[in-house]
């Protein structure tokens, strides 16, 4: 779309022109009529038979369409500035109404397609020399026209449809930023501004921690219903009713090449909690303490997650607790240390360990009588098995890869 100084740049045909238009002036608002029945016709959306207001309008704006471009074959000098500003505002009024541009596109080249026919036909007919030439000269130049004046109401509906994502992106980050902050907001408070944002406001809702956002990453593709927060240093997504069906599947495949870890779900009003959760797990995989796919779901590693939260208190309790194991080599205590891990798992059962260590049954007995002498019957007794096994999992797991 090309304006200047308030003209459309629209390429007129040469020769009698002039003369042409002025013969062709008497036969718009005939035209005018029958491309507004045609366009009511051939799109349903501009057939308002009970709203005679809208039907003038209409007939008014397409008269004056078609008659300006009459005058620009008379003058192309002739201002276009008003008609500009017309049909920029149809397009804003389109977006304000939540509407796109394809009714409205075809309505135009409806009712070109009527002003070329009958413009040719008005030429043909007219005293004047006119040439094939020329009519279709005439033919082309409405048509270009035409494209120009949807380009005009392009230009505003893209103004208004880009304010009105800008005004929703907004509103969207402020309901994230109150949905977890702290302290918690109140369901109530929550209503407005999920309102604002064209958010429904779910049952229950998790919170999705994201890995460090890279340059050459594009953005998860994810449904309009996951309120974002990649503009976060810590970048992070909301999902309603993560329980759902079908929401593990949709998640692993909207992150593409992010790392996500999902919070617990939670009530709306709890979600910084889930998001706690959530950023503990994205840690943890980060550093290879827990194995991912791509997703890791925080509430499958409570234990772990509760174990790893003061790492000194978690070294210091595992130097007392398992101390004869600390006092070996690392490869040694590390072998060991995943043969007791498994056998509070197994039930002490040599055969099932050995199958899950990949280890030979004779060896994984052996190795048992080594922790039976480190540890006595402790490693047996019923009360005490619980501590191991957490202190095993949490230890080994915090130093996978270290040995």
């Amino acid at each position: 779309m090309e304006v200047s100084d308030g003209l459309l740049d629209v390429r007129m045909p040469e020769g009698t022109t002039p003369t042409l238009a002025r013969a062709l002036r008497k036969h718009v608002p005939k035209i005018a009529a029958e491309a507004v029945a045609e366009i009511q016709r051939e799109v349903p959306q501009y057939a308002r038979p009970h709203d005679a207001r809208y039907s003038e309008v209409l007939e008014q704006g397409v008269a004056w369409a078609i008659g300006h471009f009459v005058d620009l074959m008379a003058d192309p000098e002739t201002s276009s500035a008003e008609i500009v500003e017309f049909f920029r505002g149809v397009g804003v009024g389109e977006a304000r109404e939540g509407r796109d541009l394809e009714s409205l596109q075809r309505a135009l080249r409806t009712g070109a397609g009527v002003a070329v026919r009958r413009l040719t036909e008005a030429s043909e007919r007219t005293p004047h020399r006119v040439t094939a030439a020329i009519i279709a000269e005439v033919a082309q130049a409405v048509l270009g026209y035409i494209d120009r004046l949807v380009g005009v109401v392009a230009e505003g509906h893209a103004e208004v449809s880009a304010r009105a994502i800008g005004e929703r992106r907004n509103r969207r980050r402020e309901l994230l930023e109150l949905l977890i902050g702290e302290p918690a907001p109140r369901l109530a408070d929550l209503r407005e501004p999920a309102r604002l944002a064209e958010w429904r406001l779910p049952r229950t809702v998790a919170a999705l921690a994201l890995g460090e956002r890279r340059p050459d990453v594009h953005p998860p593709a994810l449904p309009d219903e996951i309120l974002p927060g990649l503009h976060l240093d810590e970048p992070c997504l909301i999902v309603p009713d993560p329980a759902g069906p079908g929401r593990d599947r949709m998640l692993r495949s909207g992150l593409r090449d992010w790392i996500g870890a999902l919070g617990p779900t939670v009530e709306i009003t709890e979600l910084a909690k889930s998001l706690r959760w959530a950023r503990q797990a994205l840690a943890l995989a980060t550093a290879s303490v827990i194995g991912h796919d791509g997703l890791v779901h925080a509430d499958r590693h409570i234990p772990l997650l509760v174990m790893t939260q003061d790492r000194e208190l978690l070294d210091r309790a595992a130097a007392r607790r398992l101390e004869p194991l600390m006092k070996l080599r690392p490869s040694q205590r590390q072998r060991l240390a995943e043969t007791f891990l498994a056998s509070l798992e197994c039930g002490f059962n040599a055969t099932q360990v050995s199958v899950r260590l990949q280890v030979h049954a004779q060896t994984i007995r052996y190795r048992l009588r080594q922790l039976e002498t480190f540890f006595g019957d402790d490693i047996y007794d019923p009360a005490q098995r619980l501590e191991f096994h957490m202190l095993l999992h949490a230890w080994l797991a915090t130093r996978r890869g270290q040995v």
